[in-house]
């Protein structure tokens, strides 16, 4: 019996049974998108290089005995590590070994990196026709700015969302989670992978996916981006349905807490008005301007967070507290759908991390092991499954190749 077919049968079947991943990225996009991939029943190996700081492995707070954060450990779910000094020539040509069954690349680095190190997709893919070669990068290959830095807040500027949130007195505001890396680069890498790999079941053939996260934030003007084109006007801070331009917004309460209200439609709006004992606002509609606006944030300071919940409790009206991350992973709606997990982590003990979003009737999600720092011992046990000698292994390793 196989690997994956003992695997199957221990486990149950995944969505992604089957499918093989090189994964090459570090930071937060492409580890995060694969990581899902993984959840899903993909094969993810994670080629490391040791004396490559992520600076993920060093947040806080580390995991105890390990010099490895909870962050990693998630991150690295389900997958396995080889550890591959991409700089040895050796080592090189140990991937291009794998390719012929791992053959999915996902990688991160900058336009040109792969190709310098002699792992560009035309390489690669003259190995194996089949690869499908994921380029997650922050501007796109073969333009002006492809090998310029940037992290999420250039990516929110550059691509223009940044330009029309936050609050006209003080400018753009900083967000909790990393929109761009997460939802234009990881989500996006993902959508195109599984696309890529339904066309290579008809076709027999792999391709190049160059995904860019400017590209997808500037995709995320579903709306405003279509009135933009067509009007030649941008919209501005708080002055659209969705921005603070309504009374759609978050409103603070007497303990400094907030209280968040999407109530545009009619119905919704009209509930709200009579929770708040202000029928006299229904006719102005959820654009019933600034006054109104001012009115409704004083009436919120009057009174706790716990006494809004309790006068919403069964008002249909869109309004929900703001919660910490913490709160929100505490809730009964978080243990309902199973977004907090207990996952293996070796010698007897789990990590509790955030479940997968993704519910399948047939296929679900399978949390194997937490991510672990990789270990020339892991390296050298997956070589012996590929093939690799003993004598091959204690070449590589003597030449410097497995670091």
């Amino acid at each position: 019996m196989s690997m994956d077919a003992a695997r199957r049968e221990a486990e149950g079947e995944g969505a992604l049974d089957g499918v093989r991943i090189l994964d090459f990225s570090t930071l937060l996009p492409g580890p995060f998108a694969t990581m899902h991939l993984a959840d899903m029943g993909a094969d993810v190996l994670r080629v490391v290089t040791a004396t490559r700081h992520d600076l993920l492995d060093a947040l806080p707070p580390l995991i105890e005995g390990e010099n490895y954060s909870a962050a990693s450990a998630q991150l690295s779910r389900n997958k396995r590590s080889v550890l591959l000094n991409l700089r040895e020539p050796a080592a090189v040509e140990l991937v291009k070994r794998l390719i012929s069954r791992y053959d999915i690349v996902v990688e991160q680095f900058r336009p040109g990196v792969m190709e310098k190190l002699g792992l560009g997709y035309e390489t690669l893919s003259a190995v194996n026709p089949r690869l499908i070669y994921c380029s997650l990068t922050g501007y796109g290959h073969g333009n002006s700015m492809s090998l310029r830095a940037g992290h999420d807040i250039d990516y929110l500027s550059l691509g223009g969302v940044a330009g029309y949130s936050g609050r006209k007195a003080e400018g753009p505001s900083l967000n909790g989670i990393q929109i761009a890396d997460v939802a234009a680069g990881s989500g996006n890498a993902m959508i195109a992978i599984l696309a890529a790999v339904i066309r290579r079941a008809r076709s027999g053939r792999g391709q190049f996916l160059d995904i860019s996260m400017t590209d997808g934030v500037m995709a995320f003007h579903a709306m405003w981006g279509a009135n933009c084109l067509y009007s030649g006007e941008s919209p501005e801070r708080e002055s659209t349905l969705l921005n603070g331009g309504t009374l759609y917004d978050y409103y603070e309460t007497k303990d400094g807490r907030h209280i968040a209200f999407g109530g545009l439609e009619p119905k919704f709006w009209e509930s709200f008005c009579r929770a708040l004992g202000r029928e006299d606002w229904i006719p102005l509609t959820v654009n019933a301007g600034s006054e109104v606006k001012a009115e409704a944030r004083r009436i919120f300071r009057t009174r706790d967070l716990r006494h809004w919940l309790e006068v919403f409790r069964d008002a249909d009206a869109c309004v929900e507290p703001v919660l910490a991350p913490g709160e929100a992973l505490r809730s009964r709606l978080a243990r309902e759908r199973e977004m907090v997990v207990n996952v293996p982590a070796g010698e007897g003990r789990a990590l509790k991390q955030v479940g997968s979003p993704y519910k399948f009737s047939e296929t679900p999600v399978r949390f194997r092991h937490a991510g672990r720092p990789p270990s020339l011992d892991e390296t050298k046990t997956i070589l012996r499954e590929f093939g690799c000698t003993e004598s091959e292994i204690e070449d590589l390793d003597a030449c410097g190749a497995l670091r």
